[in-house]
Parts: structure tokens; sequence; C-alpha cells
């Protein structure tokens, strides 16, 4: 089909032929409204196709623009120089100040985990005349949003070093001695799920910040040094049926394949809601019997990865 010839068809929306065909019809309207409506119009139009050529006609003389465009010369030189000027902002003027914001981002960062209630009074004790409303969505607009924070075990030097060294010793291991290991560890269960405690203040990616993690004292692992793992009927019940127990670095969560099904345990029951203890008790073996055995392969495959991810942080929690 040969090209068209000539200059672009100016399109108007919709919304504005109506908006126009309406003042005209209306029998009030008077001369002077009608006009500045009609120039309004053509303001918008010549935006809009000025628009669509973008940055094909930059240094380009006016007079080749205006021609292209379908447009008169003024129109370019207004559309130009009101994107180098900026259009002014319409609607109400802001109430807080930009060095108000850069202070409230400041107690925002200072403490993650505080609630919006306890910024706005911290905010309103600093000087700032804000409502709750608009203390929310500042912080908003910085990018944080108010999540439930990645709980890891809080290590001291030494567990860092005995996870550095353990990694390092279980690095050559391949995929197929992981199989013959046999992870345990306990998990708590709950009626009612409730509150979930507190949640942090944090932007995309910032998950794993140490500024944004829960830490946790003691945290019960296999066979990681707890009391429950190190009691004398444990080993009694182990060295009885001929298991032997893996030197396992304390506080591990990250390198123990169980936590992360009983992760996937309790995301699946989270719309089953049990009314008591043995219903509890049905729905997490239920649950427990229908993660498929690709699943557990799949984590089971992942052992290598952990354990160079432990190596790169060098014995700290990582983001398993």
């Amino acid at each position: 089909m040969p090209r068209r010839s000539g200059r672009p068809r100016k399109f108007t929306p919709r919304s504005e032929r109506v908006k126009f065909r309406e003042m005209t019809d209306n029998p009030r309207t008077t001369p002077q409204t009608l006009q500045a409506s009609v120039n309004m119009l053509n303001d918008k139009v010549h935006d809009n196709t000025l628009r669509k050529y973008g940055t094909k006609m930059e240094g380009k003389p006016q007079t080749f623009i205006a021609k292209e465009a379908g447009c008169s010369q003024s129109a370019v030189s207004k559309h130009v120089n009101r994107k180098l000027s900026g259009r002014k902002k319409c609607g109400r003027k802001r109430c807080t100040t930009n060095r108000e914001n850069r202070s409230l981002e400041r107690l925002v960062k200072k403490n993650r985990f505080k609630n919006l209630g306890e910024l706005h009074k911290e905010w309103a004790e600093a000087g700032a005349k804000a409502s709750r409303a608009t203390t929310h969505r500042c912080v908003k607009e910085f990018g944080y949003s108010f999540r439930i924070p990645l709980i890891k075990p809080l290590l001291n030097h030494r567990q860092c070093q005995r996870s550095l060294t353990w990694a390092k010793e279980k690095k050559k291991w391949t995929v197929a001695q992981w199989p013959k290991v046999l992870f345990s560890d306990e998990s708590k269960f709950c009626i009612s799920f409730g509150n979930q405690g507190p949640r942090v203040w944090r932007k995309g990616g910032e998950a794993h910040s140490p500024s944004c993690l829960k830490s946790s004292v003691k945290f019960p692992q296999s066979q990681d040094l707890a009391p429950a793992h190190t009691a004398k009927s444990t080993k009694r019940w182990l060295n009885y049926h001929g298991v032997g127990v893996l030197d396992w670095p304390a506080n591990s969560p990250d390198l123990n394949l169980i936590d992360n099904l009983w992760g996937i345990v309790k995301r699946k029951m989270k719309n089953k809601r049990p009314n008591n203890a043995d219903e509890l008790k049905t729905t997490v073996k239920e649950t427990w019997v229908s993660i498929p055995p690709q699943q557990c392969h799949r984590l089971i495959t992942s052992m290598p990865r952990r354990t160079d991810a432990v190596i790169k942080a060098k014995g700290a929690p990582t983001k398993y």
C-alpha cells in the first residue's frame, strides 16, 4: 500500500470533543468562554502531536517541526518553552516542606521497626504539622512498605567462624552425598495464627538487609547443640539405633533443609482454621504428606549452593 502523503491528522481525545460539543450546544456559553476553550483544546492537540514525535525532531528548526506536525510555529515554541520551564503543578499545596520530609526519612532509617503511630508522634514533636494519613503517604512516597521481617539467628564471632569452617569442610561434598543425611528439627504450630509480631519498613530488595532483619537469640536446629538434641536420652536412642551424628554448627537454620519444609507446610496451612488440637495435628500431617518428592529433591540439590553462600558471607546468615 502506498504511503500517505501530506500532513498528519490532528487527533482530539473523545472526552475533549464531547466537552466542546456540550459547550457549543449550551446557549449560556459566551463567545469569550468558547474562544478560550478552543484555544485550550488546540494547545492540547498540539502538545499531544508534538509529544508523539518525541526525540525524532531534536535538532530540527521550529519551522520544519511545525510543518511536519501540522501546526503553527508559535505552537511549537510554546511547547518547547513549557517543556523547558516545567509545567506548574496543580492541586493543593503540600503541607510539609522538603526539610521536614528529609527528617521523616531519617526517622524511618533510624529504626525500621517503629509503627506508623510512633513515626507520626516523633515527626510531630520535631515540628511537622501533618496528619497521620499524610505521614503514611510520605513514607510510601519514599518507597517504603510495612512488611513482616525475615527472622535470622543472632550469631557471635565464634559461631560465625564455626559455620564458616563447617561450610569449607562440606564444600567438597557432592549432590549424591547429601540424600544420605537425615535432617530433623521441631517447629511450633498454633490453632490461632493471630498477630505475627512487629513489622519493618523496607524498600524493594532490602529483605535481607541487616537493618531489616529480626534477630532470634536461640533457634533450635537438627543436631545443632540445642538442649533437646544433646540430652542423654537422645544420645542413647541414636547410639542404640546406630545413627551417626554430624558435627553441626549452632544456630544455622539456613543449612537445615527441614526448616524450609516446615515453612512450606505453614504456607499451605495459611487458609486452614482447625478448631482444636486434634484437628491441628491432622491438618499438619495431611499437609506434610502432600509435599511432592520433587520439592524435597530440589532442596537437597541446593546444599552446595548453601555452603557456598555461607563461605561468601564468612559464616554470617544467608538468604536461605
